[in-house]
């Protein structure tokens, strides 16, 4: 009987060491979602720049009662991150109307953040250090954001749901193993539509991958078009290899910057493997330090059309041109 128990129980512990990528399965992404019809500036931050496992609320561009929240990132020549600018300093165009801000804040809200990991073969050399910049990323966050991991290769899947417990996503991550093919535009399509379960106002999906798709069901536009009608802010750490020798791989630095910018996000790039904490610490730094910036349009139509934004940046005298980040546009609300 104690052998049988031993036996039992070596089973056990073996398989809670597998990768978990290997045991849950999971549907596919949903279809696309329709279209709703201190005084002086401080420049910080001057460092170097899966297969399987296992509620919206507000919106990141937000139209209530004709409100429009806008947040922005605001950065120097040296792609430093600026704070401490003024409401004085902004000004925001809606259809290249010039409106009126009626709000301003620069509060560290908590965060619901989506971390989509790149579990595919050829991520196996980069693993260790992508994990370490990923924890890196969460130990620098607000304590009281929230977070998930999908991981991917030939497709994606929730490998730790919703969470605040930074210790219980590394303990996860540690048992994951990268192999097989680069399913990530389902990836990314997965998290976004997830992020309409955050339980925070603000929502961002941190994309950490080494090349472009050679799997997915979903398309480059289609994948466009949900993350253009979402309310959720976009970053990527791309970890690229030198020469690229697919197709994929080629466009996939283009598709992640494109995505990214759409919604007031980044790509960063990575060159040195050493630079990758570094690179996740400057993301969580933007993350809490954005600037909201609200507005009633002064044309009023529900008619849940795409209205695009523009936000010029005026700097307090003394301080070099200045490049300001955030979302294309939104759409207004339907009747």
């Amino acid at each position: 009987m104690r052998c049988l128990l031993l036996a039992m129980l070596c089973v056990g512990w073996c398989r809670a060491q597998e990768n978990p990528l290997g045991q849950v399965h999971t549907q596919a992404p949903p279809p696309p979602v329709k279209s709703p019809e201190d005084s002086k500036p401080v420049v910080s931050g001057a460092n170097n720049a899966a297969s399987q496992g296992t509620s919206r609320r507000d919106a990141r561009i937000r139209v209530d009662v004709n409100l429009v929240l806008v947040p922005a990132t605001v950065t120097d020549q040296m792609n430093r991150l600026v704070t401490g600018l003024e409401k004085e300093n902004f000004y925001i165009y809606d259809k290249d109307v010039l409106q009126t801000i009626k709000s301003f804040s620069t509060d560290d809200a908590p965060v619901t953040i989506g971390i989509v990991f790149d579990l595919s073969g050829s991520m196996s050399s980069k693993f260790a250090r992508a994990r370490k910049a990923l924890s890196e990323f969460l130990r620098t966050s607000n304590p009281q954001d929230e977070f998930f991991v999908i991981g991917f290769n030939d497709r994606p899947a929730v490998i730790v749901d919703y969470t605040s417990d930074i210790d219980d996503v590394e303990a996860r991550m540690v048992m994951l193993k990268p192999e097989n093919r680069t399913a990530l535009i389902d990836a990314i399509y997965l998290g976004v539509n997830k992020l309409r379960q955050a339980k925070y106002e603000r929502k961002a999906l941190l994309i950490i991958s080494d090349g472009g798709d050679n799997r997915s069901r979903y398309t480059e536009s289609e994948l466009r078009r949900v993350v253009r009608e979402s309310d959720v802010q976009l970053y990527s750490i791309g970890i690229f290899d030198a020469y690229a020798p697919t197709t994929e791989e080629q466009t996939g630095p283009l598709l992640l910057t494109e995505i990214c910018e759409m919604t007031g996000g980044r790509m960063f790039r990575v060159s040195d493997l050493n630079d990758l904490g570094d690179i996740a610490s400057r993301i969580s730094a933007e993350l809490r330090n954005e600037y909201v910036i609200g507005f009633r349009p002064s044309e009023v139509k529900q008619d849940g059309n795409w209205r695009k934004l523009k936000i010029r940046l005026v700097p307090p005298p003394g301080l070099p041109p200045l490049t300001v980040h955030n979302r294309q546009g939104y759409y207004a609300p339907s009747q």
